[in-house]
């Protein structure tokens, strides 16, 4: 299908789909949940064509490969919540409408777009697909052109399970999304940059669609002094690391209290080795950069500070050692933009006040990490903070947790999703009243009386 991806072929595609959806087939609950068994099996049918697919991508191991699958808990939760989900809440009224009741109704939206991005190119394009699925719409998939074994996949998993005037792949370069972005949707979830999703919001502002957008940041990871420091060490250097660094909730930035950076950073070099050993290059552990010109743009950041650590590369493999960099600066920069793979800067901080300034004087970020025992600590670097969201003496891993919604805020992104998230983002939640024939008071009717008048002003001014 990515051959000759034409404006009137995608034209057709969306008619279609706007066709099926009027036909109400896609609001049913039992329709719902038929899909959603349908998505499940096609994924557990095609477990080892993703692992593989992920590696042949980005020289994921397996067991990083396997995360791809988490959308399968997504499912889960849908099959055992979707009724509940569905269900009109009952809300009070007042007494001028009585007798009246009054429903808030979760509604599909329509036709959907979704664009996923080459970092986690299953998972990211699947996961959003479950709520849109959940709550009753049409979907149209643009996978990434970056992760094409990935692409292939997703597109053999959806094209052969659904039918396309309902769930649709389309496979293409970035000219393929500029001609979807050019027609109106009813909805557009976006994973990717910034830079992109401004294009994104552009293109969907032509025709007033709402759109959500999980794009990224400089997330960092503030380390106090009150911390079990190996423990810190191994899961700040994890979810640094993994998929080579290139996960949009990675740590982007060390920033360390001075007073326990040597010790620190001591135990992050050992980590790192037991991680990856005297050689990260020959690890079946460690990934790779997912292209050359991505593999150009890291390398180059590799001249900001002093390499404390790591630092090797390899450009027919696009291998980039996981990096320490000491000795940066804000205005280094590496500081400019979310760095996106194992490339780690260091910088220092004296006194949460001025770690929370840091943090402050620049845009909010996707995820906040922050390791401390200190409660009081932990409260006010929460408080004193905005991020999209955060994780307290741990990193990434809430990101994985279907019950937390996940989205970003300020230029990180707008809207959220997962779990029941998921369900509402793709839902119009239509406010109903209902009312019975059997009283009409005449107290709101032309013409006003003074007794009205009274009435209405003991309503509203009381």
């Amino acid at each position: 299908m990515a051959a000759q991806i034409t404006t009137s072929l995608i034209q057709e595609w969306i008619a279609a789909q706007r066709d099926f959806f009027a036909t109400e087939q896609t609001k049913a609950y039992d329709f719902r949940m038929v899909q959603l068994q349908k998505l499940k099996q096609a994924i557990l049918d095609r477990k080892d064509a993703i692992v593989d697919a992920v590696y042949a991508d980005l020289g994921r191991p397996t067991f990083e490969a396997y995360f791809e699958l988490a959308p399968l808990s997504e499912i889960k939760l849908a099959l055992r919540q979707l009724k509940t989900w569905m269900k009109p809440q009952k809300v009070a009224v007042g007494v001028d409408v009585f007798p009246g009741t009054g429903w808030i109704q979760p509604d599909p939206l329509g036709v959907v777009l979704i664009i996923g991005p080459w970092n986690y190119p299953f998972q990211l394009m699947i996961s959003p697909l479950v709520g849109a699925i959940a709550a009753g719409n049409c979907a149209i998939l643009k996978p990434s052109e970056h992760a094409p074994h990935t692409s292939n996949v997703v597109a053999e998993l959806i094209n052969t399970t659904f039918p396309e005037n309902y769930i649709v792949v389309i496979e293409g370069e970035a000219e393929t999304s500029k001609r979807l972005l050019a027609e109106k949707f009813d909805h557009i979830l976006f994973t990717g940059g910034t830079a992109v999703g401004r294009s994104v919001m552009k293109a969907a502002a032509e025709h007033l669609t709402p759109v959500t957008l999980e794009l990224g940041g400089k997330s960092p990871c503030i380390v106090d002094a009150d911390i079990h420091i190996e423990h810190a060490a191994k899961r700040v250097a994890w979810g640094k690391f993994i998929n080579a660094g290139q996960t949009c909730v990675a740590p982007d930035y060390l920033l360390i209290e001075r007073t326990i950076k040597a010790e620190f950073l001591t135990h992050l070099k050992q980590t790192i080795h037991q991680f990856y050993g005297e050689n990260p290059a020959t690890s079946p552990d460690y990934g790779r950069i997912i292209h050359q010109r991505h593999f150009q743009r890291l390398t180059a950041l590799l001249d900001n500070g002093q390499t404390l650590f790591g630092g090797q590369t390899d450009p027919e493999t696009r291998f980039i050692a996981p990096t320490l960099l000491d000795g940066i600066t804000w205005d280094d920069p590496i500081m400019q933009d979310e760095i996106f793979g194992p490339i780690l800067p260091i910088l220092t901080y004296d006194g949460l006040k001025d770690a929370i300034a840091q943090v402050n004087a620049h845009p909010r970020p996707l995820a906040l990490y922050f390791f401390s025992k200190n409660e009081q600590k932990q409260q006010q670097m929460l408080s004193a903070t905005s991020s999209g969201g955060a994780c307290i003496n741990d990193t990434v891993l809430q990101f994985s947790q279907i019950t937390l919604p996940f989205g970003g805020v300020g230029s990180s992104g707008m809207g959220r999703y997962h779990g029941k998230a998921s369900f509402d983002t793709f839902s119009h939640y239509k406010s109903v009243l209902k009312r019975s024939f059997w009283l009409d008071l005449n107290w709101r009717y032309a013409p006003y009386t003074p007794k009205g008048l009274n009435l209405v002003k003991r309503m509203i001014a009381h």
